[in-house]
C-alpha cells in the first residue's frame, strides 16, 4: 500500500520536501479493529493547518512521520468489530493512503441517496455541504430579502451556500479570483452579482453590488475582504467565520481585521465555528442537503483527480486558485452499489 507521510513543516505552500508517497505492507487488524479501503480523500483548505506549528488548533497537529490526515470515503474490507461490515461505506477523518486500519469509533456510516453517484454524494454530504448548512442557517440565520456576501464563493462551501442562501430568500453577492469563476456563480449557482476581488476597484464595485447594506457576511478568506465587508455591514449584521485561507499559509499571526469598531457601531455578531464539533446534526442537514440535490435545486462542480499520488498537487491547487470546483483525490475504485 501507498502512503503519504508528513515529512518537514512548511514555511508557506506545501513543497516537495513536505510530504512524501512511502510504500508499507498492507495492514492486519487486530481485535475490534476494521481494516478500511479508502475510496476518496476530500482536499480542504484547513490541511494546511494540521502540518504548521501552531497550537492553538481544533484539533491535534499532525507530527513529523504522521500519515497526512483528510476527511475520508471508505469501504469496510476486513471486521473484528461487530458494529460494522465487510462492504459499509463510512466516513472519517481518515488518511491518505490506499488502506487504513481503525476501531470503529471514529467511523461513520455513509449512505448516499439512490439517485446521486457516490463521489457527487461525498463531495456534498459529507463536509461542505453541512458546512455551508450550519454556518448559514444556523449561525447566519438569514431573512427573506436580506443581503448575503459569501467569500470564495466559487469554492466547495462558498457555491453551496449561496444557493443556500437563494432558497431562504436572500439576495446574494459572491466574490472569487477570476472573471469566469464569477460569471459562473451567477448563470451555474445564481447568484445575484459576483465580484473579482483581484480587481483594484473591488471595494467600489462591493459597495454598488450591495447598495442596502450586508446582513450576512460569510466568511471564508480574511484579510483585506473580511475589512470591505465589515465597511458595509447593516445594524444587527452577523458575520459567520468559516474559513480564513488568505492566512493559512502563514506561520505568523496577521494583522486585522481593520474595521474591527465596528462590531460595536453596526452591533455585529461574529461567531467562528467548526463543522466537526455539529457532527450530531448530519442526519439533519444530510437530509435537507439530499433532499435538494434530488430536486435539482442544488448545483456543484466536482474535480475528482484519479490517482493518490496527486495529492498534494491537488491540495495546493486550492491556495493557487487553480482549481475548479470540490476537489477530491479518487483512491480506488468503488465498490458496486
Amino acid at each position: 500500500m501507498r502512503y503519504w507521510r508528513f515529512d518537514k513543516h512548511p514555511e508557506e505552500m506545501i513543497d516537495s520536501d513536505t510530504l512524501s508517497l512511502q510504500e508499507a505492507p498492507k495492514p492486519k487488524i487486530g481485535r475490534g479493529e476494521v481494516l478500511l479501503r479508502n475510496l476518496y480523500v476530500s482536499m480542504d483548505a484547513t490541511n494546511r493547518l494540521w502540518l504548521g506549528k501552531r497550537k492553538e488548533l481544533y484539533i491535534e497537529p499532525l507530527s513529523l512521520g504522521d500519515t497526512m490526515k483528510g476527511f475520508t470515503l471508505s469501504v469496510v474490507e476486513e471486521s473484528d468489530n461487530p458494529a460494522f461490515a465487510p462492504g459499509q461505506i463510512v466516513t472519517w477523518l481518515g488518511e491518505w493512503a490506499d488502506y487504513s486500519v481503525s476501531n470503529g469509533l471514529d467511523l461513520i456510516p455513509f449512505s448516499a441517496p439512490a439517485d446521486v453517484p457516490l463521489a457527487d454524494a461525498f463531495g456534498v454530504l459529507n463536509i461542505a455541504g453541512p458546512t455551508a448548512y450550519y454556518g448559514l442557517l444556523e449561525i447566519g440565520q438569514p431573512r427573506p430579502g436580506e443581503t448575503v456576501v459569501v467569500t470564495a464563493a466559487s469554492g466547495a462551501v462558498g457555491s453551496l451556500t449561496g444557493q443556500i442562501a437563494k432558497l431562504a430568500g436572500c439576495r446574494v453577492v459572491g466574490t472569487a479570483g477570476s472573471d469566469e469563476k464569477c460569471r459562473r456563480l451567477i448563470e451555474e449557482f445564481g447568484f445575484d452579482a459576483a465580484i473579482n476581488y483581484k480587481q483594484p476597484d473591488f471595494a467600489d464595485k462591493l459597495a454598488a453590488a450591495c447598495p442596502h447594506g450586508i446582513d450576512i457576511q460569510f466568511e471564508n478568506v480574511g484579510g483585506e475582504i473580511l475589512d470591505h465587508c465589515l465597511t458595509l455591514m447593516n445594524n444587527g449584521g452577523r458575520v459567520v467565520i468559516c474559513g480564513l485561507i488568505s492566512m493559512y499559509n502563514s506561520e505568523q499571526n496577521v494583522p486585522g481585521p481593520y474595521m474591527f469598531h465596528n462590531t460595536i457601531m453596526k452591533r455585529l455578531k461574529i461567531e467562528g465555528f467548526v463543522i466537526l464539533d455539529h457532527m450530531q446534526d448530519f442526519p439533519k442537514m444530510q437530509h435537507h442537503l439530499a433532499q435538494w440535490m434530488s430536486e435539482g435545486k442544488l448545483n456543484y462542480r466536482l474535480e475528482v483527480i484519479d490517482g493518490l499520488e496527486h495529492a498534494v498537487d491537488a491540495l495546493n491547487s486550492l491556495y493557487t486558485g487553480s482549481n475548479d470546483g470540490k476537489v477530491m483525490i479518487k483512491v480506488g475504485p468503488e465498490p458496486s452499489r
